[in-house]
């Protein structure tokens, strides 16, 4: 206990020191909605228009708003004026980021339940290395704290995400215990936090079902027969009654509130775009648009508007314009492989269960990631954090996706920051962060530490290292070129489309492993047998 204690406070004195750093329009918008859940009643909330910045959050977000602004009217009462946009003084400031900071420790402590609950059986996998309970405990717990992601989305750039995977680490905690209604119970209070965790509900649903509501040992036609009503109504309860209270005050409204939460008109792509398959589709419709225009087969007026840097809808040129639907249908279609394998592969072992709804999980918010709508490129955090979880408890395979994975997804967060302060600071962070990642895993699986990346391939390796060249470029040679000014947009294009490649490689070598090469397959097929002979 007393590591963790330390581990806690170096975490949070560094982040305190990041007190006067950048703070993006997020920060805003969270002040803002401080100043309407204390001056104006519930029924006005989600119809109040003052600033640009409306709420556009489920209600339990809503009521923590209101709860903090309650503490903030003790600190500046000025910053909950709803006419005082842009309001930020220095105890505003000091209190917007000490609450990030306090609410945080949910997570700390949902993490450190995740960690005791970490399998005693992971045998060692080399004479050098070293994989007990113990120091993955370690490792999960500096991971967590530290989180290169958590540090720039919530200290530098402003959001409350750490609080938020602190409920779906809740969740996690109670369904490794085994309860399954108080994991449904946290899952669905997330739900009602931030609806961006819709990402991960296909999984959760398939697997709640699966685990609970059916025997989870039975194959084929005998899963029919297993089926329990009373714990399908019992899961439906609990979920349902979260849902009641949270939008049942808001039930006269409701159609203005799922306006607010699902607003379709944002464009196919963020501002920043996402390194996901659709940037992949901008450059290349951008491209296009400049060959096509150098053969004078389009105008120059014609090419598209997604590199404009605006929040709208994005017209492509040359490639087919993409309605929100498809994306839909196209996210949908990427995850149902992964569903399928957890409902039709029953595992005996508990842990291979709750490993393979990780991967799940992972897949699934991968899968929203690379092809959802007005995807953020803050939404990457949404796949590392709980890939952390699974890299300790899992594979050296997860092991190794997931120091892939948080290396490119942590670059690719760079572009939130764009002040010149915090240059070498983001830099600093992700370098140390995956320096620590990679020489611990290396440590515990038994590899020597070296230029050699430990547990990635020589192909991983250069595409890695590379990031480096890349970022000396856009960040350092790009503004001295006499065409920065007219091209301004090129290095953003270049940091997105090539995590873009990383993203999209990492994603199907993740989905090849959990559907075809999983370590763990053979054992729980066998097992699987042993038991229907035995029974």
């Amino acid at each position: 206990m007393a590591y963790i204690l330390m581990l806690v406070t170096v975490a949070t004195l560094l982040k305190i020191l990041l007190t006067f750093s950048y703070t993006s329009t997020d920060f805003e918008v969270h002040r803002n909605w401080l100043a309407i859940t204390h001056s104006l009643p519930p029924h006005k909330w989600y119809f109040e228009n003052t600033s640009e910045w409306t709420l556009d959050y489920p209600p339990f977000f809503a009521w923590f708003e209101w709860a903090l602004s309650h503490v903030a009217a003790l600190v500046d009462r000025e910053m909950l004026d709803i006419n005082n946009l842009n309001y930020k003084s220095d105890h505003t400031l000091y209190f917007q980021r000490g609450s990030v900071i306090v609410t945080e420790f949910v997570l700390l402590y949902a993490c450190y339940r995740c960690s005791l609950l970490l399998p005693k059986n992971i045998g060692k996998l080399s004479k050098q290395g070293s994989s007990s309970a113990e120091s993955r405990q370690t490792l999960f717990m500096v991971l967590i704290a530290f989180s290169c992601g958590l540090i720039i989305v919530d200290h530098i750039h402003f959001q409350y995400n750490g609080f938020l995977f602190g409920i779906l680490f809740l969740s996690f905690a109670n369904l490794i215990e085994g309860n399954t209604l108080w994991s449904a119970f946290w899952f669905a209070v997330l739900l009602n936090f931030k609806h961006i965790f819709l990402y991960i509900a296909p999984a959760y649903g398939v697997f709640l079902l699966r685990t609970y509501c059916f025997d989870r040992l039975k194959c084929s036609w005998d899963v029919i027969k297993s089926f329990s009503f009373i714990r399908l109504f019992s899961l439906a309860f609990v979920v349902l009654t979260v849902f009641l209270v949270s939008f049942g005050p808001f039930i006269y409204c409701i159609n203005q509130v799922i306006s607010r939460l699902f607003p379709f008109k944002r464009g196919l792509t963020h501002a920043y775009w996402a390194p996901n398959f659709w940037a992949m589709y901008n450059t290349a419709d951008k491209l296009l648009a400049i060959a096509f225009n150098r053969f004078g087969l389009i105008s120059l007026n014609a090419t598209s508007s997604s590199t404009s840097g605006l929040v709208q809808n994005v017209e492509h040129a040359v490639l087919p314009n993409i309605p929100p639907w498809f994306t839909f249908v196209l996210t949908f279609v990427a995850m149902l492989p992964c569903l399928a394998k957890m409902w039709y592969q029953p595992c005996v072992s508990y842990e291979n269960s709750v490993n393979q709804f990780l991967r799940s999980v992972v897949l699934c918010s991968l899968s929203s990631f690379m092809f959802g709508w007005h995807v953020h490129e803050k939404a990457i955090i949404i796949s590392i954090l709980p890939y952390t979880l699974l890299a300790v408890r899992g594979t050296q395979t997860d092991a190794r996706f997931f120091l892939f994975l948080q290396a490119v997804g942590h670059y690719s967060l760079f572009p939130l920051l764009f002040t010149s302060f915090e240059t070498v600071i983001k830099m600093c962070l992700c370098l140390l962060y995956s320096v620590f990642a990679f020489s611990a895993f290396g440590y515990i699986y038994g590899f020597k530490s070296g230029w050699k990346l430990p547990l990635v391939s020589a192909h991983g390796n250069i595409y890695l290292y590379s990031l480096l060249g890349l970022e000396f470029f856009c960040s350092f040679v790009f503004p001295l070129l006499p065409v920065a000014g007219r091209y301004e947009f090129l290095p953003l294009m270049l940091r997105s489309f090539y995590c873009a490649i990383g993203t999209s490689v990492c994603w199907l070598k993740i989905y090849y492993h959990a559907l075809v090469d999983l370590d763990a397959n053979n054992f729980a097929i066998s097992k699987v047998s042993v038991y229907k002979k035995k029974n």
